[in-house]
């Protein structure tokens, strides 16, 4: 076996298992979230409570990934997008991920709840039992709504970012939560639209299967519509300036602008481009409102 058909080491095989580009999504919300939560530049005991608090996220959220493998190893290995990994390979077995899920899972809750605080650890271990045990056993496998209603726990780092940092949840958290939450299903739908065979193959209820193209092609819009409305609360509430407010229109006009063409006249490339634009959307809004927050201080 050449060094280029090998498989990767076995530390390489763990750290996949906790789905590092999602988790960095992950840790970049909750970041956010601590950020805004503090009003003008942060001490440096700020500064270190936020680091231990984000890797605590870290490695509770990778638990999260790593379970979820061992859940659905059997969908994940009939998906091209998914086969790759160690699970679905073969190459890890259950036991090795549950206990690494496990020891993840107790590590970051430890940190949280020593060293960040316990309403921060409870909410985070919450969004973990959300994640991979409602969303990934329950509900994933059985309504078309899954990633409506399984986007709860994708929405929460935000909420859980502010928490570490003040030891409560004020609006201004549930606002960043709502953003997210309305982002989900738009941004996962577009990804379905174009793994629609793959889904298929799989078993999965989701909207593209269920529903057909067109009528998911609808729900993206219109939620789409909805998340503009929900981008512009950050302003309306006063978290913001008009620095956000131009960045959060714009990006709103270009995610309903792809919306709008993918529901029009659809193509496999154009559904690809959405996707990749949701994430972008998500990513630049969420940087503008760390900008605005340093800039108007």
């Amino acid at each position: 076996m050449t060094a280029s058909t090998s498989p990767p080491s076995v530390l390489l095989q763990f750290h996949a298992l906790t789905k590092p580009r999602v988790i960095q999504l992950i840790v970049f919300c909750a970041l956010i979230g601590m950020v805004l939560a503090v009003p003008g530049a942060p001490s440096w005991e700020q500064v270190r409570l936020a680091l231990v608090a984000c890797a605590g996220i870290y490695l509770v959220a990778g638990a999260a990934a790593a379970f979820n493998c061992i859940v659905e190893k059997g969908i994940d290995a009939k998906m091209k997008r998914t086969a790759w990994r160690p699970t679905a390979r073969g190459q890890l077995t259950d036991t090795q991920t549950l206990i690494f899920s496990a020891v993840l899972c107790i590590a970051g809750s430890t940190i949280l709840y020593r060293w960040v605080n316990p309403l921060t650890m409870w909410l985070t271990f919450a969004t973990f039992v959300g994640y991979a045990v409602i969303y990934t056993v329950i509900l994933k496998p059985l309504t078309p709504q899954n990633i409506v209603i399984g986007g709860a726990s994708g929405a929460m780092p935000p909420v859980l970012g502010w928490a570490a940092m003040t030891g409560d949840v004020a609006p201004e958290a549930l606002i960043l939560f709502l953003i997210i939450f309305l982002w989900t299903p738009p941004h996962f739908w577009a990804l379905a639209l174009y793994r629609v065979e793959d889904y298929r193959k799989s078993g999965l209820p989701m909207l593209p299967v269920t529903h057909g193209s067109e009528f998911t092609r609808l729900q993206i819009l219109l939620y789409t519509f909805i998340l503009a409305a929900a981008c512009v609360f950050p302003f309306v509430y006063g978290m913001s300036s008009w620095l956000y407010l131009v960045v959060a229109v714009i990006l709103s006009i270009g995610f309903c602008s792809y919306a709008w063409r993918l529901r029009a006249n659809y193509s496999d490339e154009l559904a690809r481009a959405t996707f990749r634009f949701s994430l972008i959307h998500l990513s630049v809004l969420f940087a503008a409102l760390l900008i605005d927050h340093y800039v108007f201080i």
